[in-house]
């Protein structure tokens, strides 16, 4: 695999980033939040670039003593390829260089793939919401419906 590139994403960037979250996300953002993710000033949007197509994306959003890892993404091709690690360290990076004291996420507790890649990287359960997330579209499953199983959010933080 050639070397990937990290950058940071902007404005102008906006097209890419919606199509990589239209192929990535099971429940992607709309354009319109993608724009006010990237023109906030308190949010750093990282992407991951291999032979110039954006691959992956990370977006860490700054808080008064903490920051929190709002999400992380790669394209389906492109998993399993230690591009998630990298964006991962990067925005630990950009939580140290702002001062934080913990960097803070939330989870589906189904997602084995991301519990398995920030446990590896440092990160701690620190409790649950219980019934936080509606069911997985796609699964079968009106998704809302009355009586369906809503899924839990795993809270997690790691020292900076």
């Amino acid at each position: 695999m050639p070397d990937p590139r990290l950058r940071s994403l902007g404005p102008a960037d906006l097209a890419i980033l919606d199509a990589l979250e239209q192929a990535s996300q099971a429940q992607p953002g709309s354009r319109r939040q993608l724009a006010e993710v990237l023109a906030d000033a308190r949010r750093v949007v990282l992407g991951i670039e291999v032979e110039g197509r954006l691959v992956g994306q990370a977006v860490v959003a700054r808080q008064p003593f903490d920051a929190e890892l709002e999400s992380i993404a790669v394209s389906p091709g492109w998993r399993r390829r230690g591009l998630a690690h990298r964006l991962l360290e990067a925005v630990i990076e950009q939580a140290r260089a702002w001062g934080g004291e913990r960097l803070l996420l939330e989870v589906r507790a189904g997602n084995v793939a991301a519990l398995t890649l920030y446990r590896r990287a440092g990160w701690h359960e620190d409790g649950r919401r219980r019934g936080y997330y509606p069911p997985w579209p796609g699964e079968g499953r009106a998704e809302g419906r009355r009586g369906e199983e809503r899924e839990d959010a795993v809270l997690m933080s790691r020292r900076l």
